[in-house]
């Protein structure tokens, strides 16, 4: 990714804001205040609230769900977050982790200047839907951050592992100083933000929602963030909120009826689009891991998709997932998603930068976070209910007298009797196979210690067990001028 902006700030946070917003600020704090009064330029300012840039790649490589196919794309962020290196790649390589940090700082620098107007006006008031927004962007943006860059939250132990700086002012020098406080303060802000902006949050302020922390992306955010947090009553009662106008398998992708029958091109078109009902947080990215996904060497093989795809198994009936896989040449497969759009530096040229559209949060996080919180809840009644009605989305050929999911049949693919151990298991199995190669795998990884085994083509085994240090991200060197301290790897 070119970008000369980090070139020249070589910051925890930039100063500057990135294009996109340029009609109202100019470099200098003073006179952004006076350019930006209403609610509705606040609002514009908060469009580039979001980290444009995504976890895709380091994620995923880092995962269970990739094994070394000895030969393919040679992308320095994925071969290092497969063997479990610092990744080299810089805040100018799309998809590094040095871009995602930046991105997401950058994104909390704008929250905290549209959070800075809105105290400094004469009717704040005025500004509530505005202030939500800001809030809960920012906490999504450290919430992010703390995820990869330091030990992940544990609510059984202190977390008194450092966190990540929580930033909450506009930096206003050029070498501002910062400290990482503990994991547990990092949460402690995050939950202050979080149930600050969610009463906020107004969808009528939005003129495309989905691009938004709307009313249910916002709610989703909660269920993920309660579900680290272990607070199960909270991730029920966030889940219900988001879909309280209906049900929400009327929101999860069609991939056994509407799906079945479209290309990958078509595919691709519809998976990140604002019109589909499962996207409720949609996030343009610099990325080219539309391009890649299928070619990375460290990616997804046939064998590694046996492994991810079996969870059908535990559905009656001889069920078959209704997800197209395709390949691209000899073990490079791939479920069409994410699709790049290219835009170029000017109409004539042949260079610009490569784009995603995320779909940060979903319909089907929402069911999986409620039934995972069920289960331990206790009510496995509802958590049941709520795969039964993923499976109904999902199965070839889908016949509801046919294909249950049961305790019983639980019970039989794992082997257990423990009802609640059962559930999660399969929510687990589910969730790897729906969320495949967009990176989502490695949340569950963290939360639940799972030990990872990287083996490569010479035959060395990499193995990442729960505690293991180099599951930390590696914080970026150019964050230490800013007294930034980098995680021990």
């Amino acid at each position: 990714m070119k970008n000369q902006f980090y070139k020249r700030f070589l910051l925890i946070i930039p100063i500057l804001i990135l294009s996109g917003c340029d009609e109202f600020l100019s470099t200098e704090p003073d006179s952004t205040r006076a350019t930006i009064s209403t609610p509705k330029q606040v609002s514009q300012l908060l469009t580039t609230a979001y980290p444009q840039a995504n976890y895709v790649v380091f994620a995923e490589s880092m995962s269970d769900n990739v094994s070394d196919k000895g030969v393919g794309e040679d992308d320095k962020t994925n071969r290092a977050s497969y063997l479990f290196q610092n990744v080299e790649a810089t805040v100018d390589d799309s998809d590094s982790p040095d871009l995602y940090w930046a991105e997401c700082y950058r994104a909390i620098s704008v929250t905290n200047q549209a959070l800075e107007i809105i105290d400094n006006v004469e009717n704040p008031s005025e500004f509530s839907a505005q202030r939500g927004e800001a809030l809960v962007a920012r906490a999504y943006a450290h919430f992010m951050l703390v995820t990869f860059f330091s030990k992940f939250y544990d609510p059984a132990q202190p977390n008194t592992n450092p966190g990540i700086p929580y930033v909450t002012k506009p930096e206003t020098v050029v070498l501002e100083k910062y400290e990482r406080k503990t994991v547990a303060y990092v949460y402690e802000m995050i939950e202050k933000d979080l149930l600050e902006g969610l009463p906020l949050i107004s969808d009528g302020s939005y003129t495309v929602p989905k691009y938004h922390f709307n009313r249910a992306a916002a709610y989703a955010f909660a269920t993920r963030f309660y579900l680290v947090k272990k607070d199960y009553a909270k991730v029920v009662q966030y889940a219900d909120q988001a879909f309280s106008g209906g049900s929400i398998g009327d929101y999860l992708r069609p991939w056994n009826t509407t799906y079945a029958s479209m290309s990958p091109a078509e595919l691709n078109n519809i998976f990140s689009r604002a019109s589909e009902n499962a996207n409720l947080l949609l996030i343009e990215t610099a990325s080219t891991v539309g391009r890649f996904v299928a070619r990375y060497r460290y990616g997804m093989t046939y064998q590694k998709w046996l492994e991810i795809s079996s969870g059908d198994g535990i559905i009656a009936g001889g069920a078959n997932w209704a997800y197209p896989l395709y390949y691209q040449g000899d073990n490079n497969y791939f479920i069409p998603k994410l699709s790049e759009y290219f835009v170029r530096e000017s109409v004539n040229a042949e260079i610009g930068i490569a784009y995603v559209m995320l779909p940060a949060f979903t319909a089907e996080e929402v069911l999986f976070n409620r039934a995972e919180a069920n289960a331990y809840l206790g009510n496995s009644a509802a958590a049941l209910a709520d795969l039964n009605v993923f499976a109904s989305k999902r199965v070839s050929n889908y016949k509801a007298s046919t294909h249950v999911i049961t305790a019983a049949s639980i019970r039989s693919f794992f082997g257990t009797s423990n009802v609640r151990q059962g559930l999660i298991n399969t929510i687990l199995a589910f969730k790897r196979i729906e969320f495949v190669q967009e990176g989502m795998r490695w949340f569950d990884i963290q939360r639940y210690g799972i030990e990872v085994e990287h083996e490569t083509v010479m035959g060395s085994v990499i193995t990442v067990s729960a505690n293991d240090p180099r599951r930390v991200v590696q914080i970026p060197q150019f964050a230490t001028v800013s007294g930034i301290k980098q995680n021990d790897r």
